[in-house]
């Protein structure tokens, strides 16, 4: 048998871009023998193509002088203005209502949202997450959205009992204001019974919304290469995601690997015995800044938001909630008051 060539590993690298081989993965898939001069041809092969400094390095090793290289995905430049491009339009993305007058949230006119964007809802537990999701599904079911997690589906992979609660609350056959269902009677919305891999199930050019994600092993940073890949399959849709938040956190599980893949991020926490606080974390893309703006509401029936309005730290407490050890007679504890309010 020849020796092997330089063009001979080029050849085999071509079909393993983007993957991580060795050297003695490619030796056995070239069926190349110990002891032969391709043996160890093939290791200086490697070497010499890791060392090339112009541009077109084909492979990158891993450091730990262990024969692994990862084969990097070569490009061609992408030409912009010499070809015609669609401009495509920011996306209709419907957001919660306030039940009570059906306005938008009000921050909503102010922040852009593009095709393939990911809006992360970063929450502390039980207090609004899945409302949220909820009537963002609602609110957008002409676009016949997905759902995904385990608040959706059982580990028998039915629908949960608390989902099914949450449809018939928001149901208009109940004196909801949303219609779940076509005129065949069939679902508007898809359901999928997915718990993990979240990346590998997103249906592209939807309006996909998980809740939420958990890594198992407790590696919370993982979760920004779920996002990413996440946000990597989506296409032309959207990705409305949940994760978990430590109560006052700035940023959920994950910490800013999470952050640094959200195009919107939504924080919830408690306000007050039973109201929830909305904090505008990050926004992309925005005709007015929001970052930092603070929303409360509260939610009845487990799925309707009222009284959404504006709030502002106390400037009386100074945010602290308490004056010489009482309670702040402006904000009651709270923190935060209406934006109208004066002191």
């Amino acid at each position: 048998m020849p020796e092997i060539t330089t063009a001979d590993i080029k050849e085999f690298l071509s079909k393993q871009q983007g993957k991580e081989i060795t050297l003695a993965s490619i030796r056995k898939e070239l069926n190349i023998l110990a002891g032969s001069k391709s043996f160890d041809a093939v290791r200086n092969i490697m070497f010499q193509l890791s060392e090339q400094k112009d541009g077109t390095k084909l492979v990158r090793p891993s450091g730990k002088r262990d024969g692994v290289y990862k084969v990097i995905k070569q490009v061609t430049p992408v030409p912009v203005f010499s070809v015609e491009r669609e401009r495509r339009p920011v996306v209709d993305l419907i957001f919660p209502r306030d039940f009570n007058t059906m306005a938008e949230m009000s921050f909503r006119e102010n922040v852009i949202i593009r095709e393939g964007d990911l809006i992360l809802i970063s929450g502390v537990s039980n207090y609004g997450k899945t409302t949220l999701c909820m009537n963002f599904c609602g609110e957008n079911i002409n676009s016949h959205p997905v759902l995904m997690g385990n608040e959706y589906t059982t580990v028998d992979e039915e629908p949960a009992p608390r989902f099914l609660n949450r449809l018939d609350t928001m149901n208009v056959n109940n004196g909801g204001w949303i219609d779940w269902i076509d005129v065949d009677g069939n679902d508007r919305f898809t359901l999928l019974p997915v718990r993990d891999d979240f990346a590998e199930h997103i249906v592209k050019n939807k309006i996909n919304l998980v809740d939420w994600i958990n890594i198992e092993t407790g590696e919370h940073f993982l979760i920004g290469s779920v996002l990413s890949g996440m946000k990597r399959n989506v296409g032309r849709g959207v990705v409305i995601a949940v994760i978990q938040k430590a109560e006052g956190a700035d940023a959920g599980r994950g910490g800013q690997f999470t952050k640094d893949f959200a195009d919107l991020e939504l924080l919830i926490d408690k306000f007050g015995e039973s109201d929830v606080l909305l904090t505008i974390g990050k926004v992309k893309e925005y005709n007015k800044n929001v970052i930092g703006k603070t929303f409360a509401y509260s939610i009845l029936n487990g799925v309707k938001i009222v009284n959404f309005r504006e709030v502002r730290k106390c400037g009386k407490c100074h945010a602290s909630g308490y004056i010489k050890g009482e309670k702040c007679d402006q904000c009651f504890g709270k923190k935060f008051i209406d934006a109208e309010e004066e002191f």
